[in-house]
C-alpha cells in the first residue's frame, strides 16, 4: 500500500497547484454571469490556466488510481488537504496573508485527514445499480441548469456557490470512477457508460469552477467544493462498499468531521486575495517594460499579441503582474 499512499500525496500536491494557478488565470477575467462554455476557450489562451490544468490532469490521474482500492471518504477528503497547498503557494508567491482561524483550520484539515489514512481500510468497490447511474447521468444536466443561475453571484457568495456546484461534479465524477476503475480489459473500460458519465461531469465541473474562480476567493472556492465530500463518501459507504478498520469507525467519523468542517471554515473566513505580483516584482518588470519601449519598435499594426492576451510590449512575466485590472 505505499504505493497507494504516494499516489495520494501527489494527487493532494497536484490539486493544490491547480487551485492556486487556475485561480490566478480566471480572476484576470471579469466575471461572467451566466453558465457560458467560452469561458473555458478564453481561459485556455493563458499559459497560467493551461498549466493549472496540467496539474488538474495530473490530480485526476492520481485520484483516479487511488480510487481503485481506497475508499472515497479518504480520497474525497485528501483533495480537499490541496486547500493547504494552495493557500501556502499564495503566501510564497503572492505574499498572501492568512489570518490566525485561517491557519487553525488548514491545521485541523491536516489532524482530520491523518485520521482518515489511519483508519481506512482499502477494498475493490461494488458495482452501481442500473437507477443509480441513471440518476448520476441525469444530474450533470441539473447542476448546469443550477449553476446558470448561481452565475448571477458575484464576490465570496458567488465562489462559494458555485464551488459547491462544481463540488456535486467532481464528486459525481468520483462516484462512477471507483467501479470503472476495476474494469477488467480496455475494451470493457473504452465500452462503460460509466466512462462517459464520468468525462460529463469533468468537464462540468471544471467548468463550474472556472465562474466561482472569477469572483477571486479562491481559498473560498475551493473550500466549498471540497466541502461536497460529505455526500460523495456517504454514497461511498452505502453503494459502492467503502470499508473502514473494525474499531476505528469512531476515529473515522472524527476525522471526517474535523475534515469537512474545517475546509467549510474555510469558505466563511476567507477573503478574496490578490492575485497580483508583489510591488517589488512589478516594478523589475515595468524597468524592463521601458527597456523595450526605449529599442527599435515594429512598424505598426505588425505587433503581435502575447499567447496570453496582455500585449506585445510587455515581457511574459507581466501576464502576471497585469492581474490587477480584471479586464486584462
Amino acid at each position: 500500500m505505499v504505493f497507494g499512499w504516494a499516489v495520494l500525496a501527489v494527487m493532494v500536491l497536484g490539486y493544490g497547484a491547480a487551485n492556486f494557478l487556475q485561480g490566478m488565470a480566471a480572476s484576470r477575467d471579469s466575471a461572467d454571469e451566466r453558465l457560458d462554455p467560452r469561458l473555458l476557450i478564453r481561459l485556455a489562451r493563458r499559459k497560467t490556466y493551461l498549466i493549472g490544468v496540467a496539474f488538474q490532469a495530473l490530480g485526476t490521474i492520481t485520484a483516479f488510481v487511488a480510487r481503485r482500492d481506497l475508499p472515497l471518504f479518504l480520497v474525497q477528503a485528501a483533495i480537499g488537504a490541496g486547500i493547504g497547498v494552495t493557500a501556502l503557494l499564495g503566501v510564497l508567491v503572492l505574499k498572501w496573508k492568512l489570518s490566525r482561524v485561517e491557519l487553525l483550520l488548514m491545521l485541523a484539515t491536516a489532524a482530520g485527514l491523518a485520521a482518515l489514512i489511519f483508519s481506512a481500510n482499502p477494498s475493490t468497490a461494488k458495482n452501481l445499480s442500473l437507477l443509480t447511474v441513471i440518476v448520476l447521468a441525469s444530474l450533470v444536466v441539473v447542476l448546469a441548469g443550477i449553476a446558470h443561475f448561481a452565475a448571477r453571484l458575484h464576490g465570496a457568495a458567488g465562489s462559494v456557490a458555485l464551488g459547491a456546484l462544481a463540488g456535486l461534479a467532481y464528486g459525481s465524477s468520483a462516484i462512477v470512477s471507483r467501479p470503472l476503475v476495476n474494469s477488467d480489459s480496455l475494451q470493457s473500460f473504452l465500452l462503460n457508460p460509466l466512462l462517459y458519465i464520468f468525462l460529463a461531469h469533468t468537464v462540468a465541473g471544471q467548468l463550474i469552477f472556472g465562474l466561482a474562480l472569477q469572483r477571486r476567493a479562491t481559498t473560498a472556492a475551493s473550500a466549498a467544493m471540497n466541502a461536497m465530500a460529505a455526500p460523495v463518501a456517504v454514497v461511498g459507504l452505502l453503494l459502492l462498499g467503502d470499508q473502514i478498520v473494525p474499531g476505528r469507525e469512531l476515529l473515522a467519523a472524527v476525522g471526517f468531521v474535523a475534515t469537512v468542517s474545517a475546509v467549510i471554515g474555510l469558505a466563511f473566513y476567507a477573503q478574496p486575495q490578490r492575485h497580483e505580483l508583489p510591488e517589488h516584482v512589478r516594478d523589475r518588470v515595468g524597468r524592463l517594460g521601458r527597456r523595450q519601449t526605449a529599442s527599435p519598435q515594429p512598424e505598426s499594426g505588425s505587433a503581435k499579441s502575447e499567447p496570453d492576451g496582455y500585449g506585445a510590449a510587455a515581457a511574459p512575466i507581466s501576464s502576471i503582474a497585469a492581474s490587477s485590472n480584471p479586464n486584462v
